[in-house]
C-alpha cells in the first residue's frame, strides 16, 4: 500500500520567540498546513493563544491555517479568527448547543468547518453533521497541552468515522491530533492529514521528521 499523509505541523510545540522562524521552517520541510490550537482556559485549563498569532502566521506563509478552538462560545470567535487568516476552524461538540449554525456561520467567511470532539465523547456525537464539514478531527490525546501519549483506544473512532464516511459515500478527510510518531502510522492509515507538534518541533531536523510522517510504508 503506498499510503502518503498531509503533515500539519501543530504551533503548540514551537519556539514562540521565533514563530514566524519555525513557521517558514516547516513550510520548507514539506508541512501541507500549519496547525493552530486555541485554548480559553474554561473549556481546557490552558491559555495561550488569540488572533494576533493567526495573524503573524497569515504574514509568514502561503500555508492554510487550521484553527482548531478549544474554546466555550465558539461562535463568539468565528469571525475573528475568520478575519485574521483561519484556512479552516473546526469547532468541538461539547462546546455548543447549535453547530449546525455555528458551521453556517464558518461557511459565510468561504473557509473550512470542521468538527471534533474529547476522547471520552463517543464518535456518534457528530453523526449528524457529517455531511455539514469540511474535515474531521480526532483527538488522540485530551485537548489543552502539548506533548501527550497517544490514546491507542481513539483507534476505534478513526475506522469508526472512516467506515460512516463510506457508508453515506463522503470523502470527507479525517485529521489525527495528539501523540502521532512513525510507528503508529500503519494502525492510523483511515487518516488522511497528522496532525504533529511534539515530533516535530522537538526533532533536530524537521524535513526528515515530516518525511518520516509522509511516506510510512
Amino acid at each position: 500500500m503506498n499510503k502518503k499523509y498531509a503533515i500539519a505541523p501543530s504551533i503548540l510545540s514551537a519556539d514562540f520567540s521565533r514563530l514566524g522562524e519555525e513557521v517558514q521552517a516547516v513550510e520548507l520541510a514539506g508541512a501541507s498546513r500549519i496547525h493552530i490550537d486555541i485554548m480559553d482556559g474554561h473549556f481546557v485549563p490552558a491559555i495561550n493563544i488569540g488572533t494576533p498569532i493567526v495573524r503573524a502566521c497569515r504574514k509568514v506563509t502561503k500555508l492554510p491555517l487550521d484553527v482548531h478552538l478549544m474554546v466555550y462560545h465558539p461562535e463568539k470567535q468565528i469571525a475573528p479568527f475568520a478575519r485574521a487568516g483561519a484556512s479552516s476552524i473546526t469547532v468541538h461538540i461539547e462546546a455548543t448547543k447549535n453547530m449546525p449554525a455555528i458551521l453556517k456561520q464558518i461557511h459565510k467567511y468561504n473557509i473550512l468547518a470542521g468538527i471534533t470532539l474529547k476522547p471520552s465523547t463517543p464518535i456518534e456525537y457528530i453523526f449528524n453533521f457529517l455531511d455539514q464539514v469540511d474535515l474531521i478531527l480526532i483527538m488522540t490525546v485530551e485537548p489543552g497541552g502539548s506533548g501527550q501519549k497517544f490514546l491507542s483506544e481513539q483507534l476505534k473512532k478513526i475506522t469508526g468515522i472512516k467506515k460512516e464516511l463510506i457508508r453515506r459515500k463522503l470523502s470527507t478527510p479525517i485529521h489525527v491530533d495528539g501523540g502521532v510518531e512513525p510507528s503508529l502510522l500503519y494502525e492510523l492509515k483511515a487518516a488522511n492529514v497528522l496532525v504533529s507538534g511534539n515530533f516535530i518541533f522537538k526533532h533536530s531536523n524537521y524535513k526528515q521528521a515530516i518525511a518520516s510522517l509522509t511516506h510510512p510504508y
